[in-house]
């Protein structure tokens, strides 16, 4: 079981995570060159699926992802709520399912490494939640 300041260090580092991996992804230039890295690195390793090109629109849905996601880090950085992480680890869920189904639809093999690494955020931030839960219904039983 979590203590609190471990779960706050945990909600902490989660940001830390979604702030290095999600930065590039905030604005028009930095997501030209990641997008232009990842592309290099899906056919350096004959990876299956595809990325891309990507139109002004997905930019602009790439750019929009990447801001939200960096302030939504930087916040977790600041104010390592029990809540948020709480809040970060349903997000994480969503996002894990978004990406499978992508992955599904022919995405790039390279989601699966950002997939198993948002399910072990989810595993870890919503662990005590449920854990908690699964103690209450024991004792009413």
């Amino acid at each position: 079981m979590w203590s609190t300041a471990q779960y706050r260090n945990l909600v902490r580092a989660s940001g830390l995570y979604d702030l290095v991996v999600t930065l590039g992804f905030a604005a028009p230039w930095s997501f030209a060159l990641l997008h232009e890295g990842l592309s290099g690195l899906h056919g350096g390793l004959g990876l299956a699926g595809e990325i891309p090109p990507f139109a002004p629109v997905h930019m602009l849905m790439a750019n929009l992802m990447g801001s939200i996601v960096c302030v939504w880090a930087w916040l977790r950085i600041r104010h390592p709520e029990q809540r948020f992480g709480r809040y970060d680890g349903a997000g994480r869920v969503l996002f894990s399912a978004w990406m499978l189904y992508a992955l599904l639809k022919g995405a790039s093999g390279l989601l699966w490494g950002m997939l198993l690494l948002e399910v072990l955020w989810a595993m870890a931030q919503l662990a005590p939640v449920l854990r908690g839960r699964a103690a209450k219904t024991a004792d009413v039983v």
